[in-house]
């Protein structure tokens, strides 16, 4: 039995920005709480949270880390995550995992790009949150300044919980604010008084009676504002802000964090109930997840590490319900069940047996097979699913290929095992060139992963410049046909097909359902048979065929014909999209037809029909937020109209930043990295993540389409 319940239970996951000190915050809680026996470092390699070796040797955050401990009766998970914008996808997964998402911000660089979208995302999952200014010991620290921006960036919510004793050099402890003292220490940048007012007018506005007791007597008592916090922080209505330097040799403000963490965080029972969907179609419902033992278990998979000496290691937060450590596990998505070994307690690298797990706790299992991120897991089949969970779409792609003679089997197991473990990494084999293609967020994301296949698998691999992922498309119907006649001796080849196809990319297609709505009906095909879609492609094929001039057994090859051209593409060789093909008409012969020669017919009336209806290839476009130093705006938005982006906001950031959001092409900002490095003398950052598919202007596409014809003449 475990020695906390569910209220007593207390989870809460480090956000931020690069270097804005969450890990040897991590290591200042731990040793705090007394769960450590030494204080960890990222300076010396020694810290809990940051024990990998590429971590230690580059002395940040690449994964996020499950760390532990007990304190005043309760149990606090703390996930500590990366701040580069770069892998991103490890702090979103621990977002998904807490109910408290505790927002760093470097007292000296004020609020970056990281920091306001971390916010973001806690608040798009409803968690409470906090912010602690942290580094306050560091240099040219403007707190007033700092105190404003995060209020007039973050909303009035944000007040002030304590405040610090001098700042920089003579930072040397906190002061709380909700009982502050008589006279303000030396120091203190701050009004206790007015920080203590919006404090209070801050928890008593989720609170209806306090408020009522607060505007007939004009004041109310320290205990009743702690009572209603808890509340207040759940509701998002306030956003404590915490005053910390978590440097080893001089931790200030942490342990008044802890007690704030333990006091006030939400439990799983006032944090935001997840839910799930039992059943299919129809028959689907929804139901809230109720954080209690006595419900059926359902746990979600947020995090899993492919370790060498343990294997697969699956971590796992409890929504519901408990789980005995040798109960079957099953998983809801492959709807297979599998066996563990018995449930882990992490803390960092290390792992302890532990016999249950109930709401609120956050396990892992080792060794059980085909568990993935986002997987909703169970006891028995029919239990709830989880909604899948979103991530950015990586855009930043390399060919690869081993470097030694060999190792061809072993570098897609290897891409495999790391793809698992990051929602951000993807792999595929493009069709066109026959190139291993990885995926991720930037440069810097897929040199780590580079380095973890070295580590880990003792693999190498060459890379190529990346393949920019074009699509085709058209803009008109078009029509075709085309006769497959071969005779060659014995039984020939004969196959005629007619056909027509139209653009779907404006219609608002995105499922069977919506095919058959907005496209594929007998108001539009009279005579429509049957029409299947494919989701992935956004393609459309509809039998039309009256008379049986197609006999019915032959009409599937058309389509197998029409779907080999949606990878091999027709106008230069890339990716067919949104395009939907109605076969109306065609011939066949008694002794010569087959699916080999419908399916050569319709793949080749597809293409005659494709180029007929004024094909485009389409392009990626992403979403691009640049900050930089306010004096090289100018440089910053010049470089960006050479590379055809579409300024949408700009503007300006305390510590005389500036940020600039915007649209681009993928293609024009492949090398942006080392562009920005040079124009902002390394002082710049950039986040990146894929919005749409667009029309490449026409100069454009006309060089695209050359040099594919150039390459496939080439390769003849």
């Amino acid at each position: 039995m475990a020695n906390y319940r569910v209220d007593d239970i207390r989870s809460i996951a480090l956000v931020g920005h690069e270097v804005a000190g969450k890990t040897s915050l991590a290591d200042a809680l731990l040793f705090k709480a007394k769960a450590v026996d030494r204080r960890g470092s990222v300076e010396d390699g020694s810290s809990v949270s940051d024990f990998d070796e590429e971590e230690k040797r580059l002395k940040y955050s690449i994964d996020s880390s499950v760390l532990h401990m007990d304190f005043q009766g309760k149990r606090i998970y703390v996930l500590d995550t990366p701040g580069k914008p770069d892998f991103v996808g490890q702090a979103l997964g621990a977002l998904n995992a807490v109910e408290t998402a505790v927002i760093v911000i470097s007292a000296p660089a004020g609020i970056q790009v990281n920091t306001r979208r971390m916010f973001n995302e806690a608040g798009k999952r409803g968690l409470a949150r906090m912010v602690v200014i942290n580094r306050l010991d560091g240099d040219n620290i403007h707190f007033n300044d700092l105190l404003k921006a995060i209020r007039d960036t973050f909303g009035k919510g944000c007040v002030l919980f304590n405040a610090p004793v001098g700042v920089g050099a003579s930072f040397s402890g906190v002061v709380g604010v909700l009982s502050p003292p008589a006279t303000a220490p030396a120091g203190c940048p701050v009004d206790l008084g007015a920080a203590r007012s919006q404090l209070i007018d801050a928890i008593v506005e989720s609170d209806e009676a306090l408020m009522e007791k607060y505007l007939a007597e004009g004041e109310v008592s320290a205990d009743e504002i702690a009572a209603a916090l808890p509340g207040a922080l759940a509701a998002g209505t306030v956003i404590p802000i915490f005053c910390t330097s978590a440097k080893k040799d001089k931790d200030i403000g942490v342990a008044e964090l802890l007690d704030a963490v333990t006091q006030f965080a939400p439990s799983p029972l006032k944090g935001p109930k997840r839910k799930g969907t039992k059943g299919a179609g129809d028959k689907a419902t929804e139901v809230v997840l109720e954080p209690n033992e006595t419900s059926e278990f359902v746990g979600y998979i947020f995090k899993t590490l492919s370790d060498k000496f343990v294997g697969n290691l699956s971590y796992f937060r409890v929504l519901s319900g408990k789980l005995i450590g040798d109960q079957p596990i099953f998983n809801q998505r492959t709807g297979k069940s599998g066996r563990s070994s018995g449930l882990l307690l992490i803390q960092g690298k290390t792992q302890k047996a532990v016999p249950e797990a109930i709401p609120g706790d956050i396990v892992a299992v080792a060794k059980v097979e085909d568990l993935h991120i986002g997987d909703t897991i169970s006891n028995h089949a029919g239990g709830p699913r989880l909604p899948k969970p979103s991530y950015p779409t990586p855009m930043f792609g390399l060919a690869v290929e081993p470097k030694a003679r060999g190792d061809e089997q072993k570098i897609s197991g290897s891409l495999q095992k790391m793809s698992d473990e990051d929602p951000t990494f993807k792999i595929t084999r493009d069709m066109q060139t026959k190139e291993l293609v990885i995926t991720g967020m930037s440069q810097l994301h897929l040199d780590a992963i580079q380095k973890r296949l070295k580590s880990r698998f003792d693999l190498e691999v060459v890379t190529k410049e990346p393949k920019i992922p074009y699509r085709e498309t058209i803009t008109m119907m078009g029509e075709a046909d085309h006769r497959h006649k071969k005779q060659s001796g014995g039984r020939g080849q004969f196959g005629e097909v007619h056909l027509r196809v139209y653009p779907l990319k404006d219609l608002g297609i995105s499922t069977a359902e919506q095919l058959v709505e907005k496209f594929a009906n007998k108001s539009k095909f009279e005579k429509l048979r049957n029409a299947h879609y494919d989701a992935d492609y956004n393609f459309a094929f509809l039998d039309h065929i009256v008379g049986g001039t197609i006999p019915t057994q032959f009409i599937p090859a058309v389509e197998k014909g029409c779907k080999e051209l949606l990878e091999r593409g027709a106008l230069a060789g890339y990716r067919i999209q949104d395009v939907g093909v109605e076969v109306h008409f065609g011939k066949d012969h008694p002794v010569d037809s087959s699916e080999a020669a419908f399916k050569t017919a319709g793949r080749m009336a597809f293409k005659k029909a494709f180029l007929a209806a004024r094909p485009v290839l389409l392009e990626p476009i992403v979403n691009i937020e640049v900050t930089v130093p306010s004096k090289y705006t100018g440089a910053i938005l010049g470089e960006l109209n050479t590379k055809r982006a579409r300024i949408e906001n700009q503007d300006s950031l305390p510590g005389d930043l500036a940020v600039i959001i915007g649209k681009a092409p993928l293609a024009e900002m492949t090398r942006y990295a080392a562009q920005l490095g040079s124009i902002t003398q390394g002082q710049g950052s950039y986040t990146m993540e894929f919005s749409h598919y667009d029309i490449v202007p026409g100069n454009v596409q006309q060089q695209i389409v050359s040099k594919a014809k150039l390459a496939a003449d080439e390769e003849e």
